[in-house]
C-alpha cells in the first residue's frame, strides 16, 4: 500500500510532462504537414548527376622487367 503513495504522484508527473510535450509539439508546428514527407519519397526530383569519369586508381605493378 505504501508503494501506491509513491507510484501515483510519479504517474501524474509523467502524464503532465507528456501533455506538456504534446502541446509544445502542436505549438511549434510539428504536425503541420504529415503527408508531405510521405509523398515526397515517391517523387524523385533530383536530377541525375553527370557520370564521373573512371578514376585511375587501379593498382599498378611496380616491377621492372630486367
Amino acid at each position: 500500500m505504501e508503494a501506491i503513495y509513491l507510484l501515483i504522484p510519479i504517474a501524474l508527473i509523467l502524464v503532465i510532462v507528456g501533455i506538456a510535450i504534446f502541446f509544445w509539439a502542436v505549438k511549434s508546428d510539428q504536425f503541420e504537414d504529415l503527408e508531405g514527407p510521405a509523398h515526397s519519397i515517391l517523387f524523385d526530383d533530383d536530377k541525375p548527376s553527370s557520370p564521373t569519369p573512371p578514376s585511375d586508381n587501379t593498382p599498378k605493378d611496380n616491377k621492372t622487367d630486367s
